[in-house]
C-alpha cells in the first residue's frame, strides 16, 4: 500500500507556507514558503490610521505557489497519493463579495480599492464600531457578546463590516455578502464560492461572528439593524450553520486539479484559524495553554465541554464548541502585539540611519540588532527598581479588549540606553502574556502545561527564558517549525478518512518538543514584584483621557 500524503496550508500575516506531510509517520516531504508581494510593498496599508489591507490576488498567488513549491521536489509518485488539503488564515480577516463570492478587489472597478479587499486581523479602524457593538449588546435582551469574553473587539467580523459599510458607498451597493479569509480560500479550491452555499468555519464564526447556537446562529436582523440600518437583511445572504474543522468542504476543483498536478479526488477540509490549527500541530491536550508567538500571540485553550462549558470566561477572544477539536470547547486569547513590539524598536533604531546612511547599512544594522541586544540584555541583572514598559502598542486584545490603549515605559533616566529599553519592552511582553493566563486562572479554567510555537518561540532564547520566569511555569517549545501548516495537514488527514480523529492524526503525526525553558527561582521573586508595577502602570494609563478628550476638535 502507498504512504497516503495530505498538504496544510497556512496563511500568515506576511507570507503563506504549505506542508506536504506524510499521514502515516507525519514525516514532511516538501515545504515552500511564498511572500506577499503587495503587502511586502507597503500596498494599500497606513500604519498610521491602523489600516492594514490585503490584496486577493496576494493569496491567490500564494495558494498556487507555496503548494506547487511543495510538490516541486516531491517523488512524482507523490502527487497521486496526496489525498487532502486544508487551509488555515489569519482572523478574523473577512472581505467583501459579490453574488458568486468573488472579492470585490477582483473586480477591475475594486482593483485599487482597499476597501474591497481582505481586512486583516490587525486592521484597527473600527475601534468606534466595536464600541457601538459593545454598547447596545449590553442593553440587548440577549447579550450577544457573552461567549467572546463580554466585549467586541475592532479585530473582529461585525465591527470591520460597520465601518467599510459606513465608508463606502460603492462597497455598500456591490457588496452581496463578506467571507473570511479561511472560508474564502478553501472554497476557492472546491470551485464553490456560492456565499450562501458554501460552508462556513465554526472557529471563525464562534470566535468573531458572534455565532452561537444559543442563538439559532447570528445575532438577529433586529439586532443589526438597530445597530445600524445599513446591516439590514445582510444576516441572510450570510450563514446559519457552522462546520469543525474534521469536516468536509468539499473535493478539488478541475481548474485547481490541473494546476497543482493534483487529481479531484482530494478532499479539501473546512478551514481555521492559524492559530486553532497551530494548537492542533503542537499536540494540544486538555488544559494545555498553546502559545502562537510571533508578531502578535494568539493563546489557544482546550477543555472538556462538561468540565468548563458552564463558565463564562471574562474579556477573552471566545469560547466556541469545537473550535479546535470537535467535543472540546475551544478558549482563546491574545496579545495584539508581541514580535512586533521588538520590530517597533528596531525600526525606532535603524530609521535614522536608513536616512543619514542609506539602505545598505540600514539593513546590515537590522539584522544584526535584535540578536544583539538579545544577548547583551541577557547578561543584565533582573532588579526591582527595572524599568516598566507596556505592551499595548498595538492596543490591547486579552484580557478585556481595548485597543485604543497606547503603550508606555516609565523609569527612564540619563543612564538608560537601548539594551535596557529592549529588557523592558521584552518584559513587558512576558507580563502581558501573565496576566492572561492569570485571567484563565482567576476563571476557574486551570493551565497544566505551556507550549509555545511560531518564529519568536524557535528563534529566540532570551525571550522564551524570560517568558518562563515570569509566568513561573516551564514552557515546552514543539519541535516542527511550521505548526500551524502541520496542523492543517492533520486536520485534512482527519477531513480525508486518513484518521478517525484529531487525536489520531496528532499521535501519528506530531513531531514533539525540542526544547523546554525552566523558571530560574532567582528571577522569579523579583519578578513577581515588577509584575505588580508593570500592572499598577497598566492601571494608570488607562485611566489617561484620551488623545480626544485632551485635544477636542476644533469646529
Amino acid at each position: 500500500m502507498h504512504n497516503q500524503y495530505v498538504i496544510g496550508v497556512d496563511f500568515g500575516t506576511d507570507s503563506v507556507r504549505a506542508l506536504l506531510v506524510d499521514t502515516q509517520t507525519g514525516e514532511v516531504a516538501g515545504t515552500h514558503v511564498h511572500e506577499y508581494t503587495r503587502w511586502k510593498q507597503g500596498l494599500y496599508c497606513n500604519p498610521a490610521t491602523s489600516q492594514f489591507r490585503q490584496h486577493p490576488l496576494d493569496y491567490l498567488e500564494g495558494l498556487e505557489a507555496s503548494i506547487k513549491g511543495a510538490l516541486a521536489n516531491a517523488p512524482s509518485d507523490v502527487r497521486q497519493q496526496v489525498v487532502g488539503i486544508s487551509i488555515d488564515t489569519t482572523g478574523s480577516t473577512p472581505g467583501p463579495v459579490d453574488e458568486t463570492g468573488l472579492p470585490l478587489a477582483l473586480r477591475p472597478d475594486f482593483a485599487e480599492n482597499p476597501n474591497g479587499m481582505f481586512i486583516l486581523w490587525k486592521d484597527h479602524t473600527a475601534n468606534a464600531e466595536a464600541e457601538e457593538i459593545n454598547h447596545l449588546a449590553h442593553h440587548w435582551d440577549t447579550d450577544y457578546t457573552k461567549y467572546v469574553g463580554g466585549i467586541y473587539s475592532s479585530e473582529w467580523f461585525w465591527a470591520k463590516i460597520l465601518r467599510t459599510l459606513r465608508v463606502d458607498e460603492a462597497v455598500r451597493q456591490h457588496a452581496f455578502s463578506w467571507i473570511e479569509h479561511c472560508d474564502w480560500m478553501s472554497a476557492v479550491l472546491t470551485g464553490n464560492t456560492n456565499p450562501l452555499t458554501l460552508r462556513r468555519s465554526r472557529c471563525a464564526a464562534g470566535h468573531k461572528a458572534l455565532w452561537h447556537s444559543e442563538f439559532n446562529g447570528l445575532p438577529s436582523d433586529e439586532f443589526l439593524t438597530r445597530l445600524d440600518p445599513l446591516l439590514g437583511g445582510l444576516r441572510d445572504r450570510l450563514f446559519t450553520d457552522t462546520h469543525t474543522s474534521d469536516q468536509v468542504m468539499g473535493t478539488l476543483a478541475a481548474e485547481w486539479a490541473e494546476k497543482l498536478g493534483l487529481t479531484t479526488d482530494v478532499v479539501i477540509g473546512i478551514g481555521a484559524f492559524d492559530a486553532h490549527m497551530g494548537a492542533i500541530g503542537a499536540e494540544i491536550e486538555p488544559y494545555a495553554f498553546v502559545r502562537i508567538i510571533g508578531t502578535s500571540t494568539c493563546d489557544i485553550l482546550m477543555a472538556p465541554n462538561d468540565e468548563i462549558g458552564h463558565r463564562l470566561i471574562r474579556g477573552i477572544c471566545g469560547q466556541v464548541d469545537g473550535s479546535v477539536a470537535p467535543g472540546m470547547l475551544g478558549l482563546e486569547a491574545g496579545q495584539s502585539a508581541f514580535g512586533d513590539v521588538y520590530a517597533w524598536f528596531a525600526r525606532l533604531i535603524t530609521g535614522p540611519v536608513r536616512d543619514l546612511l542609506g539602505d545598505e547599512a540600514a539593513n546590515t544594522l537590522a539584522s544584526q540588532l535584535i540578536p544583539h541586544l538579545a544577548q547583551q540584555a541577557a547578561q543584565l541583572p533582573v532588579t526591582e527598581n527595572d524599568l516598566i514598559a507596556l505592551d499595548w502598542i498595538n492596543g490591547r486584545r486579552t484580557p478585556d479588549a481595548n485597543h485604543t490603549l497606547k503603550a508606555a515605559i516609565a523609569g527612564l533616566n540619563l543612564g538608560t540606553d537601548a539594551v535596557k529599553v529592549f529588557k523592558a519592552l521584552v518584559e513587558a511582553t512576558a507580563f502581558g502574556s501573565r496576566s492572561i493566563v492569570e485571567r484563565f486562572i482567576q476563571e476557574g479554567v486551570p493551565i497544566r502545561k505551556v507550549i509555545a510555537i511560531g518564529g519568536v518561540a524557535k528563534k529566540s532564547p532570551f525571550v522564551m527564558q524570560t517568558l518562563a520566569d515570569v509566568l513561573n511555569k516551564p514552557i515546552q517549545v514543539a519541535q516542527a517549525d511550521q505548526a500551524c501548516a502541520l496542523g492543517a495537514a492533520m486536520c485534512a488527514a482527519v477531513a480525508a478518512g486518513v484518521h478517525p480523529s484529531l487525536e489520531a492524526a496528532q499521535q501519528a503525526m506530531g513531531s514533539g518538543f525540542d526544547a523546554e525553558y525552566t523558571p530560574q527561582p532567582s528571577k522569579v521573586a523579583v519578578y513577581e514584584t515588577l509584575y505588580q508595577k508593570y500592572l499598577k502602570l497598566g492601571s494608570f494609563v488607562e485611566a489617561l483621557p484620551t488623545r480626544a478628550q485632551v485635544l477636542p476638535e476644533v469646529v
